[in-house]
């Protein structure tokens, strides 16, 4: 019975892989020489990206040239021009397109040191190739991510020459052509500055380490080792997708490919179970987000922070780790909820694996998650160390398991005897080879994804050198605080529908740096007693939540092809259920204490656990349940209760814990009442 409940239906898996491919690695499916030639350069730039992290990166405006020369040059290779365009060959302007973005970010590498003699007053030949990685950048961004990151980063760029006509509030003095063009290509402060050095360094090696994880069949043990853990509780199949993403989101850091790939696996088992359609993609959209919130891997975002901040990336995960946790709990309590409320079962337990046995199973699959743990925090290596150790251990343990694969009894194929204990056996080594080629694959596409990261990190490098450039930082912070009028909330709001809606368009990645250069320093001005981590974490929070978030949310749509659901339907539900997140950044400005900043153990404990009861108060508001249906007053007394535990003090918890044990308490009766 175990077997045919963890059977895939392979209709669904093509249909998830499809997703994951044209999101994160372009549209193109080809074969024959355009293939290979594709092959041999993303091969060539995993092996770049290899040699730099296991022995040390280069001078930083050579690894990010080199790095942006491979991602442009992927981009055009594996992203058409329009959905109209070939996808199963490469035109011949894709081919010229693709050369000359390459040359014109390698010419940065090539005469490296002449051009820093010459920063300030560059060459005709300097302000052409600059002109060039400008505007082939924003073409690889179009075809990569779409039009609104590109129109943005060209707005900026237009408000560095027409600075002295705009109004008082945003106006500047204005820059000429050649000073723009200089201050993007030629300094560490515009292409080549924080984002494409985070893409060239840690977000490559831990997007490689994902992919020979995923590869090496990790994604079925994680999964099994959820359902043998809740499985058989209400609503068991949905607690699963929300557990199994946590571990795989933990690893990933994409919500896309985590609620793509958890969802082929869980979505059946959640419509088998009784789950209407569009409520298991919001299920499974809502759990895919959260993957993106787990340490030790945030995506990433996450690693531009810490290098924004000039901390420790080990700080960072330090602060999200008991959000993380209590987001994840209360999607586990929402789940719950939902299960009660329509009476859904789970999975008999005969019909499940068992945990012991299923934990030692895939225990090896855990070493490599081991060790960048010990690495991170117990050693407090570079992200970077910690990566290559754990690609290291995991691309051995995969070769390892082919090797001992290929002892086996006879076969039919070409062999070799072995004497072992003076019994004869075969050994074919087919499963080394394909475990080797597997390797391969995952770098492979370990660089098609970094393609398409590594352009929009440089389209959002762009936003950021203007920024720099023109002052636009403080200009906005004007605007921001005209517009809030001096409050603090009323600024976060601000800002949280800014990334929403910037979020539609934009990935996490460029919505994250562009958010955090215009908006943050307006709300530290505002507020400058809260950590700015605090205010860091918030931007980046609302920034995965765009994700989720209709009308436009691209993992719904992920969840909804896979559920055969109405797409709006399945982000109006993710929305639902991503309500309870949408409360945890303004606790991080109001309790920064809840990142573990300035506290101790029983203030902790007391946050978490009123925290946690408030996301379930939340939980049980939105879904019109607690233990029983909701009546219109006990909406309104759930949620409040919610809001008042967010804001810490002892007078709002206690009136939050007041009202939600009065629901309860009111629920209970009636249920007993029914009863009788």
């Amino acid at each position: 019975m175990e077997e045919t409940r963890l059977v895939v239906d392979q209709e669904l898996v093509k249909k998830a892989e499809e997703m994951i491919q044209t999101q994160e690695f372009g549209e193109r499916r080809l074969s024959g020489i355009p293939y290979k030639i594709t092959y041999i350069i993303a091969l060539s730039m995993a092996c770049f990206q290899l040699y730099t992290a296991f022995f040390g990166t280069l001078t930083a405006t050579l690894q990010r040239s080199v790095h942006l020369s491979f991602a442009m040059t992927l981009c055009f290779l594996f992203y058409p021009r329009s959905k109209k365009s070939k996808i199963k060959t490469i035109p011949f302007y894709d081919f010229v397109l693709a050369m000359i973005a390459g040359c014109s970010a390698i010419y940065v590498a090539v005469y490296y040191q002449a051009l820093v003699t010459r920063i300030g007053s560059p060459t005709q030949i300097d302000l052409v190739m600059g002109c060039l990685t400008i505007l082939l950048i924003l073409e690889a961004t179009r075809r990569a991510v779409g039009l609104p990151l590109v129109l943005i980063s060209s707005l900026f760029i237009l408000y560095g020459f027409i600075g002295p006509y705009l109004p008082d509030l945003i106006a500047h003095r204005g820059y000429g052509f050649r000073r723009v063009v200089d201050h993007l290509y030629l300094t560490m402060e515009g292409i080549f500055g924080i984002p494409l050095w985070v893409s060239s360094t840690f977000v490559f090696a831990f997007v490689l380490f994902g992919a020979i994880f995923e590869r090496s069949g990790a994604g079925t043990y994680l999964l099994k080792l959820a359902m043998s853990l809740v499985g058989h509780t209400r609503g068991g199949p949905a607690k699963v997708s929300v557990i199994a993403s946590a571990f795989f989101g933990t690893i990933s850091g994409s919500g896309v490919a985590n609620t793509a790939t958890i969802g082929t696996m869980t979505i059946p088992m959640m419509k088998k179970v009784g789950f209407s359609p569009e409520l298991a993609g919001g299920i499974d959209t809502a759990a895919g987000g959260n993957g993106q919130i787990m340490p030790p891997v945030m995506g990433a975002a996450a690693f531009v922070m810490a290098e924004f901040l000039g901390i420790p990336y080990l700080q960072v995960c330090v602060a999200a780790a008991l959000p993380a946790i209590i987001d994840q709990l209360a999607l586990l309590g929402a789940v719950h909820l939902l299960s009660v409320k329509y009476d859904l079962k789970g999975i008999p337990r005969k019909e499940l694996p068992k945990f012991i046995p299923t934990l030692v199973s895939g225990a090896h699959f855990l070493i490599p998650i081991v060790v960048l743990f010990y690495a991170l925090v117990i050693k407090r290596l570079t992200p970077l160390t910690a990566a290559a150790m754990a690609i290291g251990v995991a691309a051995s343990i995969f070769i390892i398991q082919g090797m001992l694969a290929s002892l086996r009894w006879g076969r039919d194929t070409e062999e070799r005897p072995v004497t072992v204990s003076g019994e004869t056996k075969t050994v074919s080594w087919e499963p080394t080879i394909d475990s080797f080629k597997k390797i391969l694959d995952a770098m492979f596409n370990a660089s098609r994804t970094m393609a398409g990261i590594g352009v929009t990190c440089a389209c959002a490098g762009i936003v950021v050198g203007m920024v720099t450039l023109t002052g636009a930082g403080l200009n906005m912070t004007n605007v921001v605080v005209t517009l809030s009028a001096g409050n603090l909330y009323l600024g976060l709001f601000v800002t949280m529908i800014a990334c929403l809606i910037l979020g539609m368009g934009v990935p996490t990645t460029p919505n994250y740096v562009i958010m955090a250069t215009i908006m943050a320093p307006a709300l530290k001005a505002m507020a400058p007693e809260v950590p700015i981590i605090a205010i860091h974490l918030f931007v980046f929070y609302f920034g995965i939540l765009a994700d989720g978030t209709p009308p436009v949310c691209l993992a719904a749509y992920a969840a909804a092809g896979i559920a055969g659901a109405d797409p709006f339907k399945t982000g109006v539900n993710a929305f639902k259920l991503d309500m309870r997140t949408f409360l945890l950044p303004y606790m991080f400005i109001t309790a920064p204490q809840m990142l573990l900043i300035s506290t101790n153990v029983f203030e902790a404990t007391w946050i978490f656990i009123t925290a946690s009861v408030g996301m379930y108060a939340l939980a049980g508001g939105m879904q019109g349940f607690f233990i029983a249906d909701d009546k219109w007053y006990e909406r309104i007394i759930l949620l409040v209760s919610a809001v008042a535990l967010v804001k810490p003090g002892l007078y709002t918890d206690v009136f939050g814990l007041v009202g939600v044990a009065l629901v309860y308490y009111l629920q209970k009766m009636r249920v007993k009442k029914a009863v009788i």
